[in-house]
């Protein structure tokens, strides 16, 4: 990975009113690399993209991009970023051809439309308007759109709200595409399993901190029981089961999967005492991996995801 940072933040605070939205957040991102902000609604995420795009002012600190400050340089820095934002309007009379040709004048440089739409595979509907594409179509749209200047930074925020699964995957196609072509992307996003499939650094930010930094693997593997273990039982387990299984590390109960159980242990020796204590159960299944982003996420903040696609709910046993 490139060690010249695309984007720096420090000490980042924004307070409207009496509400501190951000309270002092500092990282880096570094050139090529797909770096994620992770948080549940209201976390600060936008807020943080805003300022670094130039869109918002900071209430204290520093944001900069390719060298340059996103305040005093905003005019230098536009012409080299893209921005996809949660929400975009486009003139309603005009064709997607005809928007993107509008949005290329607006730059010294830029792509031409057909290569733009030709990117996601969406050239037969240049003819079309927005308003006749699908949610998924609408969406690969508005990254293509930030695209038009051939920017060196891309910034999406939450780029797959809302969309099915399989739209969903077809954007992070499309996001995997835009680092290949040697560009930086920070993108925002409360699905966990985006993150860990896209970024190779991710920060978690709760109510306007960071409380972690790193990539996903690290992250789990400076957890305090980093082996996973799931298993679905056949019939109810014994109270003297749970007992000893939970001895062995954190036992937890699904309440998303039916009777289902996961058992985070410490290390291979654990897990080698626990299935020991499994195996003479009947089990209807039994998987063995590290733990994930959700485990990290969960243990760090003490709550879960609520994207639709985060599928399991806990409960200690």
């Amino acid at each position: 990975m490139n060690s010249e940072p695309a984007i720096e933040v420090e000490d980042l605070v924004k307070v409207y009113g009496d509400r501190r939205v951000l309270k002092g957040i500092s990282f880096q991102v570094w050139k090529n690399e797909v770096f994620g902000l992770l948080g549940e609604n209201g976390a600060g995420k936008t807020t943080t993209l805003e300022i670094i795009e130039g869109l918002r002012t900071a209430t204290s600190g520093s944001t900069r991009v390719l060298g340059m400050d996103s305040q005093n340089d905003l005019d230098r820095i536009k012409d080299r970023i893209g921005v996809q934002l949660q929400s975009s309007a486009y003139f309603e009379h005009l064709t997607l051809e005809e928007i993107l040709d509008l949005f290329r004048s607006f730059y010294g440089k830029g792509l031409e439309p057909h290569e733009l739409l030709s990117m996601v595979g969406m050239e037969d509907f240049r003819r079309m308007r927005v308003s006749q594409l699908s949610g998924g179509l609408k969406q690969r749209f508005s990254i293509v759109a930030a695209l038009v200047n051939d920017p060196e930074v891309v910034f999406l925020d939450e780029p797959t709200t809302g969309l099915d699964p399989v739209a969903r995957r077809n954007l992070w196609e499309l996001v995997r595409s835009i680092k290949e072509q040697g560009k930086t992307v920070i993108l925002t996003s409360h699905y966990l399993e985006e993150v860990e499939a896209l970024c190779e650094r991710v920060a978690i930010i709760k109510e306007g901190e960071i409380l972690a930094l790193d990539t996903v693997a690290s992250l789990v593997l400076r957890q305090e029981n980093p082996v996973r273990l799931d298993f679905l039982p056949g019939q109810e387990l014994s109270g003297e089961v749970l007992s000893r299984l939970s001895s062995l590390g954190t036992l937890k109960e699904s309440h998303g999967k039916a009777g289902e159980y996961v058992l985070f242990l410490k290390d291979l020796v654990a897990l080698k005492a626990a299935l020991r204590e499994l195996e003479p159960l009947e089990l209807n299944r039994i998987a063995v991996s590290t733990a994930n982003l959700e485990d990290v996420f969960v243990r760090l903040t003490g709550s879960r995801m609520t994207g639709e696609e985060e599928g399991l709910a806990w409960r200690v046993v």
